[in-house]
């Protein structure tokens, strides 16, 4: 079966290829959803792209509605995106905490109804997304471009056709949910996304966005760097190292790219144990070499397993591993996981 690149839905028009739709066309369709006496719900999984991309949507109904609330059904604990959360006062509420019938009209962004349960459980009125298209679900105006590398690049392309120039929150926003979404245009993206970061480039603060890429850490965590220096082992190019039990999976994160820094590393395999689960990061350099299927080959009989060609992640329950009596998981225990499917 064809892999569906684009999935577009206006006035009751699906299209599933590669869509003529101008950028004016989908702006007055999203428009066409609502009215004054709307109460309107976005909800994201919250990341630095979904909560630019919200504040976009927030901008775009201002005048056009009644009220727009952002609501996340995850806490923010990244120490970038609660950074990112304070500096430019984003309001946003746990989705928990809301009635979802005091809405009348809900907004999903940067993600679709099966991606998570709780949106599966919600009858969004739009879904704006830049993943792969989804199926069995249904919206009055879908914009799903799997193509872009940001949803915030799409938001650009709204914002100019409405011709409004987005504040500097917006634009530093939109500017970073760019950088972090494409890292850096390291991953796949298209012309479309630079030319919405050039527009971006002279309205953010980019002295801010460099602010919140530099704060990933806390002081608490430096430890992890030392567990890592000491117990890292090292064998025919490839790095392993298990940190035991961390307060959040994105210190694993934060050791595995810094480790990838390294010279003569081909691989990285860092694990944690966060709550009742093994979390593992993979990195390498993606020449002749997948990170995705290695994580899915490794770990995927245990629990979700996969990613890309340069980076994957494996979440595992313990109990699944069936480890002897009375031991506990070690930098040797991951190096025989990995290295029983590594070339």
């Amino acid at each position: 079966m064809k892999k569906q690149k684009r999935l577009e839905k206006i006035a009751d028009t699906v299209t599933r290829s590669e869509s003529k739709n101008s950028a004016l066309a989908r702006l007055n369709g999203f428009w066409g959803v609502f009215c004054r006496e709307d109460n309107v719900l976005v909800v994201i999984s919250a990341d630095p792209d979904a909560l630019a991309g919200a504040m976009a949507v927030k901008r775009l109904l201002s005048y056009r509605v009644q009220s727009v609330t952002i609501a996340s059904p995850n806490e923010i604990r990244r120490l970038s995106n609660m950074e990112m959360v304070s500096r430019l006062k984003i309001p946003i509420e746990r989705l928990h905490n809301l009635k979802i019938g005091d809405y009348n009209k809900k907004v999903l962004l940067d993600s679709q109804p099966p991606h998570l349960p709780c949106f599966a459980k919600v009858n969004f009125d739009v879904v704006i997304d830049h993943h792969p298209v989804t199926e069995k679900w249904d919206a009055s105006f879908i914009d799903i471009r799997a193509d872009y590398g940001a949803v915030s690049s799409m938001m650009v392309e709204y914002l100019r056709a409405a011709n409004i120039k987005p504040s500097v929150a917006l634009a530093t926003a939109l500017f970073y949910g760019i950088k972090v979404d494409t890292q850096n245009f390291e991953k796949n993206s298209r012309l479309a996304d630079a030319i919405s970061l050039r527009y971006l480039f002279n309205i953010a603060n980019r002295n801010l966005v460099r602010k919140f890429e530099l704060t990933d850490l806390r002081r608490s965590e430096l430890k992890y760097f030392k567990i890592a220096l000491n117990d890292l082992k090292v064998s025919k190019g490839r790095a392993y190292v298990h940190l035991g039990r961390v307060r959040t999976p994105d210190v694993l994160v934060i050791i595995a790219d810094f480790l990838n820094h390294v010279d003569q590393f081909d691989w990285v395999i860092v694990s944690g144990i966060h709550g009742d689960r093994l979390v593992v990061i993979f990195r390498c350099d993606g020449y002749r070499k997948n990170a995705g299927n290695l994580a899915r080959k490794t770990f995927g009989k245990f629990g979700p397993a996969g990613g890309h060609q340069e980076a994957a992640r494996a979440e595992v329950p313990l109990k699944k591993l069936e480890l002897p009596e009375n031991h506990e998981f070690t930098t040797y225990s991951l190096m025989r996981l990995a290295t029983r499917y590594m070339k």
